[in-house]
């Protein structure tokens, strides 16, 4: 079964898309409260959501902050 992808049962980001947690994120604090979190421009500066996806995309330290940040807001 070479086609199937291996189970990450301890990985708590499996399954989640980026597009979910910067949707999450943004419905939780906000774009300035996001930005004041998380100092990226796409954050700060004319955000969106399309926007922000495509620089995370993109821009894997950005990404692993977005991601840290939504462990960090669901284990609240």
């Amino acid at each position: 079964m070479k086609d199937q992808k291996p189970s990450q049962p301890n990985n708590p980001l499996h399954g989640v898309k980026l597009a979910d947690i910067v949707a999450y994120l943004h419905d939780k604090y906000g774009w300035v409260e996001l930005g004041n979190r998380i100092n990226i421009r796409c954050f700060t500066h004319d955000p969106s959501v399309k926007s922000s996806l495509k620089f995370l995309r993109r821009t894997e330290w950005a990404r692993i902050k977005v991601e840290d940040l939504y462990l960090k807001t669901i284990k609240k």
